[in-house]
């Protein structure tokens, strides 16, 4: 088939951007000819929280990239809809993950589908966004009154999309891996990368920060005296998207700083394998969640986890044979990271991880397009 793929991808940064390129990598890899379009301008840069939203590596595929969407140029819309009208794709498929990006793919969409042959495959990693705004359900019906089929990363998802498009075909497919960072090393040769003492044990928070990722709650957790007086730390290694003095206030208020290991930064894609391999628990205590690519990434390192029991999460990470699902609470955080260290239980749910993964490679997302394909 001929696949379109639109969505962010290099030399854009991120989780999705990765997800783009590695479902077009398994794509080609099942012998498709595959385009992705992105973006010449993603987010006007007052909407980004971010330092920036480019990747400072190079381009280490030979992926057929180009970058014609302007997410706040009508023209281009337009445009990228008109050539793919004519060009006839067998599907093209929107990664779609805010309200913000309703208007532009629904253009897209609408003009490319008149040719009667190309048919559109929302790839819907949320419907609701984290963090709401008004006007976020007239763009996301929007969107979906465009779009002939979804597959979606979750149960949440899958949920919250039937409120919108309740009759429109629509499959779920777990998260893949993000196998995009290379092979596992040793916990000691991750540690000497990033300067890391070996005589303590690390857990690790990981991703850009925002208030429903709960990390003042894991800070909170940290204060517990059955952690607070033992050779644990915490790297926290991602870019704050919000203020982050009300997060050092805690630190400092908890007294907790020599048990923090803060890295304020984009961590780069040849990097990530250090942070996931030099630590013995990966931790996430969401607010909310649908799925998240960070579990993903443990996943593939082969890293215990830690989540709360909000969206998604739990379907991903089986209490007590990967990890741990918890509440969203200090409380509750403590309890789990207490039994984790204290009872030795990083080797069996290793253990785990290396079974439970097995359920998530990329050949069952694309097996699942195709039946959304042949459904239509």
């Amino acid at each position: 088939m001929k696949i379109v793929i639109i969505g962010p991808a290099y030399p854009y940064r991120g989780g999705i951007a990765l997800f783009t390129e590695r479902l077009a990598q398994q794509f080609i890899q099942e012998k498709h000819e595959v385009e992705i379009i992105t973006f010449t301008l993603q987010y006007p840069s007052f909407l980004f929280p971010g330092k920036t939203q480019f990747s400072d590596s190079n381009s280490i595929n030979d992926l057929s990239i180009s970058r014609k969407i302007n997410s706040i140029n009508p023209f281009s819309w337009i445009k990228v809809g008109k050539q793919l009208k004519q060009r006839q794709p067998d599907m093209v498929i929107f990664n779609y993950w805010m309200p913000f990006m309703a208007p532009c793919f629904g253009t897209i969409a609408s003009i490319s589908k008149k040719n009667k042959i190309t048919k559109c495959i929302a790839l819907t990693h949320n419907i609701i966004p984290h963090e709401k705004r008004i006007g976020d359900r007239c763009l996301t019906k929007l969107f979906t009154s465009k779009m002939d089929a979804f597959l979606v990363l979750s149960q949440r998802v899958f949920d919250d999309l039937n409120n919108f498009a309740p009759f429109k075909p629509k499959k779920i497919s777990p998260h893949p891996l993000y196998d995009n960072f290379g092979g596992e090393k040793s916990k000691s040769n991750a540690q000497q990368a990033l300067n890391l003492a070996s005589n303590f044990k690390y857990i690790l928070f990981f991703g850009i920060i925002r208030k429903y990722k709960g990390l003042d709650i894991l800070l909170e957790a940290f204060a517990d005296e059955r952690i607070d007086k033992t050779n644990i730390k915490l790297i926290i290694a991602g870019e704050f998207y919000e203020d982050e003095q009300p997060y050092l206030d805690l630190m400092k208020k908890l007294n907790i700083q020599e048990h923090i290991i803060l890295k304020n930064e984009f961590i780069p894609d040849n990097q990530v394998v250090n942070y996931f391999c030099a630590v013995d628990i990966v931790a996430q205590p969401y607010r909310n969640a649908t799925q998240s690519g960070v579990t993903q990434i443990a996943y593939h390192f082969n890293k215990p986890m830690l989540v709360t029991d909000v969206g998604g999460l739990k379907e991903m990470v089986p209490h007590q044979k990967v990890g741990y699902v918890v509440e969203p609470n200090a409380n509750a955080v403590a309890n789990a990271l207490v039994d984790f260290f204290n009872n030795h239980r990083e080797n069996d749910f290793i253990e785990g991880v290396k079974q439970e993964k097995e359920k998530y490679n990329w050949n069952k997302l694309t097996e699942a397009i195709y039946n959304l394909k042949n459904s239509l």
